[in-house]
């Protein structure tokens, strides 16, 4: 790395640790709290197709819009506080880049990009689901990162040629570039946790019914355009090959898109609850889905009396046991607190100390790989947010 660019780098590290402090500082008061707005994305429309089906009415455009459409009105339905925006509601084309204008004119708290897959072979099937991430140091996770999905990135990033002017519009996207490398890591680092945390409730719901689980199934990171210019929690779903028999016709069938939606719907609501709750925010009541289990579980700590009071730095909270070495802890050491109350989020805490002042000595540094992390105080499973 140059001189030049390890200036830059510094730059750009500092700059997102001040944006971090500064967007924490500013949600004190209640109405800044919880998840309010979220945008829907119906990949494809118009003169984009995507992946054919056997008919023009069942290509991956149409399909996508009625399953997008359908998880909308569900989220309305159970939510009428959330606003609910989609990047189209109709069969029309829209720039890759103006759906990122939409959502960010929106302010959205999520955004929710639907695809379907396809191959030139018939066997492929599976769903997936995308977060913004750099290729994978670490060999035994290749499958699913980068490298093992190039192909998808490449093909939902294509459609960016169809645009008219298109080298102007993105020629600040270049994800080989070491500039874009710097610039991917700190959106990357900024949202992850968040992105995360939906996906792991995605990635459950598609090893149940009408999904198939396959070798595709699971959490992928990829530096797919829209992922990359929202800045924000996003992710990108690919809800099954449309090139496969099976998982052709339940996603181009009416109750094979009513069931795909409710489980959209269904890790949706897990998030909210879960994205509220670490904001203090209460959600809606709701019935927490079943949730997929990592067979290498980290140590729970266990109960303990209310005399017996700890601190800590909370990273995440997830409705599935992570191991101890999964990349998406970033190398830190963390606790797990067990559910409480009969709640199905577990709680990742770093930096457990007996005082307040232990935690937040390391909040400052937690930040720089999680900056939406907050001290917390536990008294047995009891999490509860230090102000």
């Amino acid at each position: 790395m140059t001189t030049n660019r390890r200036i830059l780098y510094s730059f750009l590290i500092i700059v997102l640790t001040l944006c971090s402090t500064l967007h924490l500082s500013g949600q004190n008061s209640v109405e800044n709290l919880g998840l309010k707005t979220v945008v829907i994305d119906p990949g494809h429309g118009g003169k984009d197709p995507g992946a054919p089906g056997k008919t023009s009415k069942t290509s991956e455009k149409h399909i996508v819009l009625s399953i997008s459409k359908q998880l909308g009105e569900k989220i309305k339905a159970a939510y009428p506080d959330v606003k609910v925006v989609y990047t189209r509601s109709t069969d029309v084309f829209v720039e890759l880049k103006e759906r990122v204008n939409i959502a960010k004119r929106n302010k959205a708290d999520l955004f929710i990009s639907i695809h379907c897959n396809s191959n030139n072979s018939s066997q492929p099937y599976g769903a997936s689901v995308h977060i913004l991430g750099p290729k994978s140091n670490n060999k035994k996770n290749q499958r699913d990162y980068f490298a093992a999905s190039q192909s998808v990135a490449q093909r939902e990033n294509s459609v960016m040629l169809l645009e008219d002017d298109y080298k102007t519009s993105y020629q600040d996207f270049n994800p080989e570039s070491a500039e874009s490398v710097i610039s991917n890591s700190l959106l990357w680092s900024a949202n992850y946790g968040s992105s995360l945390m939906f996906a792991a409730e995605l990635d459950g719901a598609f090893r149940k019914p009408p999904f198939r689980e396959s070798g595709y199934t699971g959490i992928h990171q990829d530096i797919f355009y829209l992922l990359w210019a929202t800045n924000m929690p996003s992710v990108l779903l690919e809800l099954g090959f449309i090139s496969n028999t099976a998982d052709y016709n339940y996603l181009s069938s009416v109750s094979g898109q009513e069931k795909v939606a409710q489980r959209l719907f269904d890790a949706f609501k897990v998030y909210k609850t879960n994205f509220d709750a670490s904001m203090n925010v209460t959600s809606a009541p709701l019935e927490v889905t079943e949730t997929v289990s990592n067979p290498q579980l980290m140590n729970e700590k266990p109960s303990a009396t209310v005399s017996d009071t700890h601190y800590g730095v909370q990273i995440m909270g997830l409705g599935r046991k992570l191991s101890a070495k999964d990349p998406a802890l970033k190398g830190l050491s963390v606790e797990i607190v067990p559910p409480a109350d009969g709640g199905k989020i577990y709680k990742y805490v770093a930096a457990w100390s007996e005082s307040l002042e232990g935690a937040k000595s390391q909040l400052s540094s937690i930040r720089k790989k999680f900056p939406d992390a907050f001290l917390v105080k536990i008294e047995g499973n009891i999490v509860s947010r230090v102000k």
